[in-house]
């Protein structure tokens, strides 16, 4: 596997391959605080307890200093030899270029292993589009020096896009599905705003937890009993299991951001019989990855989705995630939201024609937002 060069310095640049080796406070002043993902913690927390290299992750971090040793702007990338964890599919790509007699791995990724969040990519401080990029040229350099195929900036935020538009980058975007809270005082002042057909639908749903028997709640990461930790690790070992994948973070890693953490449970015959694990952020909450031991009527929306809700609304937030993919979220109040990823081909040929597929690609993906903003359960545009 390629090696990322250990503190390689050249005029105020340096290449790390650890986070460790950068300067928690530094790193983090250049961070949106809402954006738990990027935080120092969250990433050392994924180097120590074995979420990376056993799944091919291997940490590049890039560093700008200035004339007076001050971090002004930083990255954290992988080199990669597979495209799992990425959720921004390229599989065919690889495919094309091993028909081809080619090696796209190793590849280089600037993203979160394992977390389709949009967020910064790129940090500069004072968000200057100049540090930014300088950034893209020396993430291109390495990748030059080190011959790999191809970079990656996935679930980039705008301002990241518009610097990566300026460097020539391939451009190439989805959707999501984000809920946003307009100063709701409950759920039903939440419910009140949609159309009467998906409001009643989401109000049958819910009873039919509430007939069931279910209780849910919300606990902080930091008040889970060792008891809880292991159902909530259980639950979401399970949900891998039954689809055949693999649970890549860690029981250590979890608790390592306990701080971060919500657990949503839910409560049937006095056993716990699901789990979820959330993220909270500042202003906002991330929905990640939940399991069941049995099958229950729509208990996945309540305790993904509604709860998630009514959590936000009572913690004052102002976004929830609930993950990756999914339309039927959209009925339930969550809006298509578009994700954005940049792309850097080092094989002119293959540029080429990675660039005519993505310009029809990025054609019927426009379609296919517009068609989503039609399935708006509000009735008035929010």
């Amino acid at each position: 596997m390629t090696t990322a060069p250990k503190n390689q310095a050249s005029a105020g640049a340096i290449i790390s391959s650890s986070i460790s080796e950068v300067d928690a406070d530094a790193w983090n002043t250049l961070l949106d605080s809402d954006y738990p993902f990027l935080q120092h913690d969250f990433l050392l927390a994924l180097e120590q307890h074995d979420c990376l290299e056993p799944w091919g992750w291997q940490p590049v971090v890039f560093q700008l200093y200035d004339e007076d040793d001050e971090l002004i702007g930083a990255c954290i990338s992988y080199i990669k030899t597979n495209s799992y964890g990425e959720f921004v599919f390229d599989w065919a790509w690889a495919d094309a270029y091993q028909r081809n007699g080619l090696d796209y791995y190793p590849k280089l990724v600037t993203a979160i292993p394992f977390t389709p969040a949009r967020g910064n990519r790129l940090l500069s401080k004072a968000n200057d589009m100049g540090i930014k990029h300088q950034l893209i040229k020396l993430v291109t350099s390495f990748c030059e020096q080190q011959q790999l195929s191809s970079s990656h900036f996935l679930f980039c935020d705008d301002d990241d896009i518009s610097a990566l538009r300026d460097a020539d980058m391939l451009l190439r975007h989805d959707y999501q599905f984000h809920w946003r809270n307009h100063n709701y005082r409950s759920f039903d002042d939440f419910l009140a705003t949609l159309k009467s057909k998906r409001r009643k639908n989401i109000r049958r749903e819910r009873r039919l937890v509430t007939e069931a028997d279910i209780q849910t709640e919300i606990i902080a990461g930091t008040a889970l009993t060792e008891t809880q930790w292991q159902q909530l690790y259980d639950f979401y070992q399970l949900t891998f299991l039954r689809k055949s994948g693999t649970a890549t973070f860690t029981l250590d890693f979890f608790r390592a951001m306990a701080h971060r953490i919500r657990a949503a449970f839910a409560y049937h015959d006095s056993r716990t019989v699901a789990g979820a694990i959330l993220y909270e952020g500042n202003h906002t909450l991330y929905g990640r990855h939940w399991g069941c031991y049995d099958h229950y009527e729509n208990l996945h929306f309540e305790l993904c989705y509604y709860s998630g809700i009514e959590y936000c609304i009572a913690n004052e937030l102002d976004v929830f995630e609930p993950g990756a993919q999914g339309e039927h979220k959209i009925w339930r109040g969550f809006l298509p939201v578009k994700t954005q990823s940049a792309h850097w081909i080092a094989h002119p040929q293959f540029r080429d024609a990675i660039t005519d597929f993505l310009q029809r690609e990025n054609s019927a993906m426009n379609d296919y937002g517009e068609q989503l903003l039609t399935s708006s359960p509000y009735a008035q545009q929010t």
